[in-house]
């Protein structure tokens, strides 16, 4: 049953963002930009009985990801404003978030060391 209810709020979440993105797509993206997956994810991990140190490792995993997600959102805004097809776009935000993560693990690695 948690998992359904689970499913279900997120869905509802999800559908909300979508409808109102119809509407008025600025308020939409800025909407969608909350960190409404990962406040879901931390409230149902805490519900489920997770220690702080996971949720705080959860969290930092969130903050390392933002500037790939940021560099994603950036390729696809730019490539969909010069009419690239949308999946084309998608696929390489997907290959920049990619290339971003390991550029910045490679990174963090030789600061850490």
């Amino acid at each position: 049953m948690a998992v359904l209810s689970k499913v279900i709020i997120s869905a509802l979440i999800i559908g909300f963002v979508t409808e109102i993105s119809k509407r008025h797509p600025t308020y939409g993206g800025i909407i969608a930009a909350l960190p409404l997956v990962s406040l879901l994810s931390l409230f149902w991990m805490r519900m489920e009985g997770e220690k702080a140190a996971q949720l705080s490792q959860f969290a930092s995993g969130v903050l390392r990801g933002i500037p790939a997600t940021v560099f994603l959102l950036a390729i696809l805004a730019f490539l969909l404003k010069i009419h690239v097809p949308f999946w084309l776009a998608v696929c390489f935000g997907i290959l920049g978030w990619a290339m971003f993560l390991y550029i910045q693990k490679i990174f963090l690695n030789i600061l850490c060391n």
